[in-house]
């Protein structure tokens, strides 16, 4: 009898099994990444084993600011492609805010107002994997940072790893971070604190960087920054050429934005495929990032390289906002503002602002003779 039972009671069981077993395979399935960062093919590949385009400066906002980057904002920025968001942080009275050299120069407003747009962005959508590189210049806690993370919202979103440094092969698969929704990486220069914020991540133990504020086309590729060596760690190309200008009387390095079309294309004499290619060729693995000024320009070359060097097809005929002339004015998506929150460019500042610009321009060329916006 009591037999009886226990074999009623198993042949019950293994009955539910499949149905258990394919509701939870169900619910597996579901939470399974098919397409990540626009491609089915980058989902397997490990975070550090895939080629990103990025911003540079890419709150610096503005077509008639000298010490602009970028045509349009952040979210024109995400929606065309980029995918590593450049930001330089300073503490202005206890708030961080986006300036580029000064907030008398080029205001971008509050880090965490430029948080909530990514966070919107990436809510509407759910299958990218995006970065964020923070240059913190004036040394702000990361305690400050993290602040400004759960302002957004953006703390559950973000990748925390379980190590301080991560070799480029052994960070989480796209699938898997789309799959957890981990899917913001925030890498900061220097202040990193685990402890404070474990999602903002220290940059130069896991990434190694060329030179930036170059005026030289040739892009060799070259370590120019890092903890230590490049060995195992994710590279970053600053891949965007600078010129000469003089900015309130002070000689300047800005971005020449005459030779944009042929720095950002695929193929040429300092273009960003032939840098692409150069560094597979000198270090025997891919650029995991490459920054860039004005993305836009190429229509959408750089996007295109990226693809090439993931081993993926770009689809051409995707439309990238277009470039905007210093004629036509500021960008519809939204400009940087000056530290008075009006328009920020410098052909229109106030003779106070251009004063202290003047003054703040020439300390800095005293130490180093030419200034990089």
């Amino acid at each position: 009898m009591i037999v009886s039972r226990i074999a009623q009671a198993a042949l019950a069981l293994l009955g539910a099994l499949p149905a258990v077993n394919a509701q939870m395979l169900l619910k597996s399935e579901s939470k399974r990444a098919t397409v990540c960062n626009g491609y089915a093919e980058l989902c397997s590949r490990t975070y550090g084993n895939v080629t990103y385009i990025g911003a540079h400066n890419s709150y610096a906002v503005g077509s008639n600011n000298l010490a602009a980057n970028q045509d349009y904002d952040v979210t024109q920025q995400l929606t065309d492609g980029i995918r590593l968001l450049q930001l330089q942080a300073h503490n202005q009275n206890g708030a961080i805010r986006l300036c580029h050299s000064s907030c008398l120069l080029l205001d971008g407003g509050l880090l965490s107002d430029y948080l909530k747009k990514v966070k919107s962005w990436m809510d509407s959508n759910p299958s990218e994997v995006v970065t964020i590189l923070i240059v913190n210049i004036d040394n702000v806690a990361a305690s400050t940072f993290a602040a400004a993370y759960q302002t957004a919202n953006l703390v559950d979103m973000s990748y925390a790893p379980e190590t301080t440094s991560v070799k480029a092969d052994a960070w989480p698969t796209l699938g898997t971070l789309i799959d957890t929704n981990k899917r913001l990486l925030t890498f900061m220069d220097n202040s990193a604190d685990a402890s404070a914020a474990p999602y903002i991540i220290d940059e130069f133990t896991n990434i190694w960087e060329t030179a930036f504020d170059v005026t030289d086309t040739a892009f060799p590729c070259t370590l120019n920054r890092t903890a230590g060596t490049a060995e195992g760690k994710m590279g970053l190309s600053n891949h965007f050429l600078d010129t000469y200008a003089s900015v309130v009387g002070v000689q300047s390095l800005v971005p020449d934005k005459a030779s944009l079309n042929q720095t950002n294309a695929v193929s040429g004499v300092g273009s960003l495929g032939q840098e692409a290619d150069t560094c597979v060729a000198l270090n025997g693995k891919q650029q995991t990032f490459f920054l860039v000024d004005y993305y836009n320009y190429g229509e959408g070359s750089v996007f295109q390289v990226a693809a090439t060097v993931n081993g993926v097809t770009y689809d051409t005929s995707k439309t990238i906002a277009p470039p905007i002339t210093s004629t036509s004015g500021s960008s519809t998506s939204g400009t940087s503002t000056s530290h008075a929150n009006s328009a920020a460019t410098l052909s229109s500042l106030s003779w106070m602002q251009m004063g202290w610009a003047s003054v703040l321009l020439m300390g800095s060329a005293a130490f180093g003779g030419v200034v990089a916006l």
